[in-house]
C-alpha cells in the first residue's frame, strides 16, 4: 500500500511540474497581449485539461479508483517524459547544429 501511495505522489508531482509550463505561458501571454479574446477559448480548454490532470487523480483516489488515477497520470506524464528525455539528450550529446 505504501508503494502505491509513493507512486501516486511521484506521478502527481511530476504532472504538477509539467503543468506549470502551460500555466506560465498563459500568464505571460496575458501580460504581452498574445492571449486575447480571439484565442481565449483555446486557452480555457488547455487550462481545463491541466485542471483535470491535476484534480482528477484526487477525485479518483477518493472514489477508490487508484488504478484509473494512475492511468490518467501516466497518460498525462508521457509527453512530459519525452520532452525531458529530448532535452537531456540534446544537452549531453552537444550536437552540431550547422
Amino acid at each position: 500500500m505504501l508503494l502505491l501511495m509513493v507512486t501516486f505522489w511521484i506521478l502527481w508531482i511530476f504532472n504538477a511540474l509539467i503543468s506549470l509550463v502551460p500555466i506560465y505561458f498563459f500568464f505571460v501571454g496575458l501580460g504581452d497581449g498574445t492571449v486575447s479574446s480571439k484565442n481565449m477559448g483555446l486557452w480555457l480548454i488547455i487550462l481545463l485539461v491541466v485542471g483535470i490532470v491535476l484534480a482528477g487523480p484526487f477525485m479518483l483516489k477518493a472514489a477508490n479508483q487508484m488504478s484509473l488515477a494512475k492511468i490518467l497520470m501516466i497518460a498525462a506524464a508521457v509527453p512530459g517524459v519525452l520532452v525531458v528525455l529530448y532535452f537531456i539528450i540534446v544537452l549531453t550529446m552537444k550536437p552540431n547544429w550547422h
